[in-house]
C-alpha cells in the first residue's frame, strides 16, 4: 500500500504550498482565504484518524495523540509567537500553522520499495520537522545573496545582507533600502511604503526623481489618492483622489511625509515620518541602491515541506551523524 487514506490526502497540500511560494515570489501577498481551507483540510484529516486511534488504548494510539497535541499546542502558537514579535509575516504564521494542523505526525509513503521519509525523529512531530528544514534552507539565503553580489563584483561587509541595484527598477522590488544619507542602515525605508506613497501621491518615482526640489515642498500635493498595501500587484492610483488644502503648519514637513502617515488609515510598515524622508532624499539622489530583498519565508517552508516528505528531519540526521542524537 503506498499509503493510509489521511497521509495520501496530505500530498493535496504540496502543490498548494507550491503556489504560495511562486506568488509570495513575486508580490509578496497571499491571499488570506488560502488559509482556512487547509486549517479545515487538517482538522478534517485528524479527525479521521482520530477515530481510528479511538479509544487511545494502545501505545501507538497515545503516541498519536501526543504527537498531534504538541504539533497543535506547541507548533502551531509558534506561528503566532514568531509573527507577533516581528520574525514572521503574517502569511509566514498561517503557513507554519496550517503544516501544524495538517501534518501533526510523520506520514508514511511506500515507493519503489523505499519507505520515506527516510529519516524520522524520536518524537515523531513532522511539523517540527517541517520547521526546522525551512530554518536549514532559509540559512542558504544569505549565502547565496553574497554569490550573486560576487559574480557582479559587489565585494563589501554588507554582501550577505543586501544588493546594490538601479534605483530606477525600486517600484518593482521588494524589500527595504539598506542605507540611508549618512550610510548603511538595516532600519531604511521599506520599498511597500515608499510604493504606498507615490499612490498617495499620484505620482512615479521617476518624476519624484526628475523634480525633487517640487516635490520636497508640502504645497506641491493638491490630492491624495488611495495608497492601497504597497503590493507590487496593484497598479498605481491616479484617480479618485480628493482635492485637499494645505496648511500653514504644513510648510514645515518636507515630501508632506507626515500628512501622509496621518491621512492613511493603515500603518506603513513601521516607517515613520523621518525614515521616509530620508529614504526619499536617499532615491532622488543616487542612481544606484543597496537594498535588503528579504526573503518570502513561505518559499523555503515549501521547499522544507518537500524535503520533509522525501528525506525526512535534515537537523536531526546532522546530529546523529556527529552522535549528539
Amino acid at each position: 500500500m503506498f499509503a493510509t487514506l489521511p497521509d495520501a490526502l496530505r500530498l493535496l497540500v504540496v502543490p498548494v504550498f507550491a503556489w504560495a511560494a511562486v506568488r509570495d515570489v513575486r508580490t509578496r501577498r497571499l491571499p488570506n482565504r488560502l488559509w482556512p481551507p487547509l486549517y479545515a483540510f487538517g482538522v478534517l484529516l485528524i479527525a479521521v484518524e482520530a477515530v481510528q486511534f479511538f479509544p487511545f488504548a494502545g501505545f501507538e494510539a497515545r503516541l498519536f495523540l501526543v504527537q498531534t497535541l504538541i504539533s497543535l499546542l506547541f507548533v502551531a502558537p509558534l506561528g503566532y509567537a514568531f509573527w507577533y514579535l516581528g520574525a514572521f509575516g503574517g502569511a509566514d504564521a498561517k503557513a507554519l500553522i496550517a503544516i501544524a494542523i495538517v501534518f501533526p505526525t510523520f506520514p508514511t509513503y511506500e515507493l519503489a520499495g523505499a519507505s520515506l521519509p527516510s529519516v524520522e525523529t524520536a518524537i515523531g512531530v513532522f511539523s517540527l520537522t517541517v520547521l526546522t528544514n525551512t530554518v536549514l534552507i532559509g540559512l542558504a539565503y544569505p549565502v547565496g545573496l553574497a554569490a550573486y553580489n560576487l559574480v557582479g563584483g559587489e565585494r563589501s561587509t554588507t554582501m550577505f545582507l543586501a544588493r546594490p541595484v538601479s534605483t530606477a527598477s525600486l517600484p518593482e522590488r521588494h524589500g527595504r533600502l539598506f542605507e540611508d544619507t549618512t550610510g548603511t542602515t538595516r532600519s531604511g525605508l521599506d520599498l511597500d511604503a515608499l510604493r504606498m506613497y507615490l499612490r498617495w501621491r499620484g505620482t512615479t518615482l521617476a518624476e519624484l526623481r526628475a523634480e525633487p526640489d517640487r516635490h520636497r515642498d508640502p504645497e506641491s500635493v493638491s490630492e491624495t489618492f488611495d495608497p492601497t498595501d504597497g503590493g507590487t500587484h496593484v497598479g498605481p492610483a491616479t484617480d479618485g483622489g480628493e482635492v485637499v488644502e494645505t496648511s500653514e503648519e504644513e510648510i514645515g514637513d518636507p515630501w508632506a511625509a507626515e500628512r501622509f502617515l496621518t491621512g492613511i488609515d493603515h500603518g506603513a510598515y513601521g516607517t515613520d515620518a523621518e525614515t521616509l524622508r530620508d529614504g526619499l532624499e536617499v532615491v532622488t539622489s543616487r542612481e544606484t541602491v543597496r537594498v535588503s530583498p528579504g526573503m518570502p519565508f513561505v518559499v523555503p517552508m515549501a521547499a522544507g515541506l518537500v524535503v520533509s516528505l522525501t528525506y525526512g528531519d535534515a537537523l536531526f540526521a546532522l546530529l546523529g551523524a556527529v552522535g549528539l542524537v
